[in-house]
């Protein structure tokens, strides 16, 4: 399934490609840090890097994450800081990736650099109905680690 997505182009030049899958198969689009220069994020700290884009979903039935790269999370330490960021549709700022360094290591990242990745899902809004109680599940109220770890 593809859908049109508006953008407003603010890159520093054409240096670097606007977000695009890196591979056939890819779920996501990596996004680049589009700054000034390299930039360090000292160890421990967190800080919000620019994509040099603003995008306009419109569409309510999608939104988009944006989630960390799994090698500079594992390699380095270097995470989302809100962990997972959400995109409504009728939102149409510049996207900003709050990169926290979680390691004890300054880390630079350079200019142009990819550092989070962008997919788009589908959205099922939920209504809510209010009963006096549930039909009982196999698993009912069983919660946190019920299930086993095998």
């Amino acid at each position: 399934m593809k859908i049109a997505i508006k953008i407003l182009d603010k890159r520093l030049g054409t240096r670097y490609p606007l977000p695009r899958y890196e591979s056939a198969a890819a779920a996501g689009m990596d996004l680049r840090a589009l700054t000034h220069g390299d930039v360090v994020l000292k160890a421990g700290t967190s800080q919000l890097i620019p994509t040099g884009f603003a995008m306009h979903i419109a569409d309510p039935t999608v939104c988009a994450v944006v989630l960390p790269r799994s090698g500079l999370g594992f390699k380095h330490g270097i995470v989302l800081g809100n962990l997972t960021g959400l995109i409504d549709a009728d939102y149409q700022g510049q996207l900003y990736v709050p990169l926290w360094n979680r390691s004890d290591t300054d880390f630079t990242l350079h200019e142009g650099e990819r550092m989070a990745q962008l997919v788009f899902v589908p959205i099922i809004r939920a209504e809510f109905t209010q009963v006096e109680e549930f039909a009982l599940s196999s698993r009912a109220t069983d919660g946190f680690g019920s299930t086993g770890r095998q």
